[in-house]
């Protein structure tokens, strides 16, 4: 079976390239992976608007990858708690070799499926939860082992891949296929194929969360104070929604930690 992840690369020998002939071939093929998402998104909308049904009712979103895929899906379940006010645990990221594989590789792991399978009991896997499994190419046997395992638990299961007939794609529910391609970098799937993972994953969290009242006019609600532009951009919303001073959005803001409850409390009748 042919991969086209391994396909050769479309730019034969890039080494002979100059630099800035080199990364404008790297720009024109990072050029099609957007058009490449938008093909998906019939797809990533019927998974995200199952995974909502499964957090109204409790349940989380687990993604679970390898290498570049693992640290993408870690990096999204990272951003979502300060983003959209996320409860802690709401979204996971596991990754195959666990924390040294944020940081380096851990190239074995992703052949460990038994691994997988502990990660995902690791954070107590239930059937109210939703497991979004990443690989490029579709077949590396820790993602694989833990599509089939979530599958198992009754866990609404989803997946990423770039390759047409990855294994993965049929384990689960609700595939994403997104066929970016051969990589400028032959078999490179941290390129094309990476940042249509990243965006692929965009889409879900913010979708999702939107979808579950996080966002008012396409503004954060539930974003974390947590540092001074954040309390800037929270005290800019407060003003801009209630017509507040803004000594009195920074009292209001001061009194209640909270965007949403200051607003709230703006916006009740007196």
């Amino acid at each position: 079976m042919s991969w086209l992840t391994e396909a050769d690369s479309p730019h034969p020998a890039i080494e002979t390239l100059d630099t800035l002939a080199l990364l404008e071939a790297m720009n024109d093929e990072d050029q099609q992976v957007p058009l490449a998402v938008r093909k998906a998104l019939p797809q990533i909308a019927a998974f995200v608007e199952a995974l909502v049904q499964r957090m109204q009712a409790g349940g989380r979103l687990i993604y679970v990858g390898s290498g570049t895929s693992g640290r993408l899906g870690v990096l999204d379940a990272a951003e979502c708690p300060p983003t959209f006010g996320a409860r802690p645990g709401q979204v996971i990221g596991l990754i195959a070799g666990g924390e040294a594989a944020l940081r380096g590789p851990v190239e074995a792991a992703e052949d460990n499926e038994e691994a997988a399978i502990a990660d995902l009991e690791g954070v107590h896997l239930t059937a109210q939860d939703a497991v979004f499994a990443i690989s490029a190419s579709g077949r590396t046997p820790y993602v694989l082992s833990a599509a089939r395992h979530a599958r198992s638990r009754g866990a609404l299961t989803g997946a990423f891949s770039a390759n047409p007939d990855a294994p993965l794609l049929a384990l689960v529910e609700y595939p994403v296929l997104v066929l970016t391609g051969p990589e400028i970098l032959t078999g490179s799937t941290r390129l094309k194929a990476g940042t249509a993972t990243k965006l692929v994953l965009n889409l879900i969290s913010t979708a999702t969360f939107t979808r579950l009242g996080h966002v008012r006019q396409s503004r954060m609600v539930d974003l974390q104070l947590v540092n001074r532009k954040l309390w800037g951009r929270a005290l800019r919303y407060l003003q801009e929604a209630t017509g507040l001073s803004p000594a009195q959005a920074e009292a209001l803001l001061k009194q209640t930690g909270s965007l949403r409850k200051a607003l709230e409390l703006a916006q009740k009748p007196s």
